[in-house]
């Protein structure tokens, strides 16, 4: 009779206790490297449609310096001003599944690819792009903008009237003022992308510009995890 070799039921165990430390050490960083590439993707391919939009939006109305308007409020008729302009200038050229006027005035549009655009309160220069789901972005530290600003929402700037601090911009990553310096997008006291606690007053703007910056890749010294769910 040949001696047939076999495991033992011990050394399976310690097999597969050894397996499962590894993936649960691993599991984690393959799961944040997949939310990364999609955050990337996702905030890539909204640059481009936003300004493609807004290139189309000028072949129908002409220079946008021209129709561009800072708009809160309603009109005459109970309308939101802001809703109104984006029907006309941003809507009919992107992929917008659903819109929503909150009470304070603020316009969310939704897009098909899970993704979502937030006008700020009073004006149409600073707006907020989400990756996923903003209302479930927003729950994050009760709605506080340094707890979610740079991990599921990211801060664009639009403001293209000419003027002598501003030649015209596109619809950018928020750095108006920004001195060219990547360190400053990283420490600026104010809008910089750096992971401060004591600090309620950090809108953590600067981000988006880091991230488009570091070629639309989130930098390996990133200070957040970012999601999109």
């Amino acid at each position: 009779m040949k001696k047939r070799n076999a495991f033992t039921l011990a050394e399976v165990l310690i097999t597969l206790g050894i397996i499962g430390v590894v993936a649960a050490m691993t599991l984690p960083v393959l799961i944040q490297k997949n939310n990364n590439r999609i955050v990337e993707t996702r905030l890539m391919k909204f640059y481009s449609a936003i300004n493609q939009a807004i290139k189309l939006a000028e072949a129908d109305y002409g220079d946008r310096s021209f129709w561009f308007e800072d708009l809160s409020g309603v009109d005459a008729n109970g309308e939101s001003k802001r809703l109104a302009w984006l029907n006309k200038y941003i809507i009919p050229y992107m992929k917008v599944i659903k819109t929503d006027v909150s009470t304070d005035g603020r316009v969310t549009l939704y897009f098909s690819d899970g993704g979502a655009l937030r006008s700020a309160t009073n004006n149409g220069r600073d707006w907020i792009f989400f990756v996923g789901d903003p209302d479930r972005c927003n729950k994050i530290g009760n709605g506080s903008y340094p707890e979610y600003v740079g991990k599921c929402a990211f801060v664009f700037y639009f403001n293209p009237k000419v003027s002598s601090t501003n030649d015209g911009w596109n619809f950018e990553p928020y750095a108006p003022g920004w001195d060219g310096n990547v360190e400053t997008l990283k420490n600026d006291p104010t809008y910089g992308c750096l992971n401060n606690p004591s600090s309620s007053n950090l809108w953590h703007a600067y981000c988006t510009k880091w991230i488009q910056y570091n070629g639309w890749k989130i930098p390996d010294e990133y200070p957040f995890k970012v999601y999109y769910k």
